[in-house]
């Protein structure tokens, strides 16, 4: 390595749910990724899982030259050098991942963003649900709740199902309502919870077609660890969706390669 290679950076990713960072190398290698829960206090949470992303790899907070935030409390991350929106981050963050990406699909706690993407990692297009969508990492998070399950065991559960229900609603405001009507109509727990999967599934193709889908897909956010969302998304898609032990991480993965970008520039700024 030498003297203008750009050592650590990092991204933190700061979620109305969950939280994340990730650690590049001089050599734009994955070096470390943290997650934690966001909680009420998003100083906090962003303080604790860089800390925590730190201490994983035994470096000095000083040891990394830039950091970037993203998500909707990056203007929060005090130790931040730069923010840059999420839909940038999750569509250079999934390039980075599978380079033959043009379409990502990024389902958070709050919100679901479909992004056309370019060869670059680039945004061409892109289209968030509407108020009434509410946001589907949430709407299983209620789902969970109201039927008193833990929320990583819904896919496991949904995938045993044979006779799912029909989901009117994806929207929070009434997902308690009709899930207990469905139970108190008698029907099973996992063909509920498929037919909850469904219906995020098909609104989640709909956001895709209004960006003009392009294979290959890639599926990030923290709802990509979710195996009978991805089953149901390939299903309706009638193609294989890309995922992987490190898509959840994808936006704080893109913020550290904006990082990367900045401290490049800097330093070649700084040539003689």
């Amino acid at each position: 390595m030498n003297r203008f290679d750009p050592p650590f950076t990092a991204g933190v990713d700061v979620g109305s749910t969950q939280t994340k960072a990730v650690l590049l190398d001089a050599g734009a290698m994955i070096a470390g990724t943290a997650i934690i829960d966001t909680g009420f206090d998003v100083d906090a949470a962003a303080r604790a899982v860089f800390g925590q992303l730190l201490t994983g790899i035994g470096l000095q907070a000083d040891e990394v030259r830039m950091v970037a935030g993203t998500g909707y409390g990056r203007f929060r991350i005090e130790f931040g050098d730069l923010q840059v929106t999420e839909i940038s981050c999750h569509a250079r963050g999934a390039v980075h991942l599978f380079p033959d990406t043009r379409t990502v699909l990024d389902m958070g706690g709050q919100d679901t963003k479909a992004i056309r993407v370019a060869a670059d990692g680039g945004v061409i297009d892109f289209s968030m649900n509407d108020k009434c969508a509410a946001g589907t990492g949430r709407f299983l998070s209620a789902a969970a709740a109201v039927l008193e399950m833990p929320l990583d065991e819904l896919a496991a559960v949904a995938a045993t199902a044979s006779h799912p229900v029909t989901i009117s609603t994806t929207c929070t405001v009434f997902a308690e309502t009709e899930i207990l009507a469905w139970v108190a109509r008698g029907k099973a727990i996992n063909d509920i919870l498929l037919g909850a999967h469904q219906a995020i599934a098909s609104r989640s193709l709909a956001l895709l077609k209004r960006v003009g889908l392009q294979p290959a897909i890639t599926f990030t956010g923290g709802v990509s660890r979710n195996s009978c969302m991805v089953a149901q998304l390939e299903q309706l898609l009638g193609s294989w969706v890309q995922v992987g032990e490190q898509t959840p991480f994808a936006g704080a993965l893109g913020a550290a390669l904006f990082a990367r970008d900045r401290l490049m520039g800097l330093q070649q700024a700084a040539q003689p």
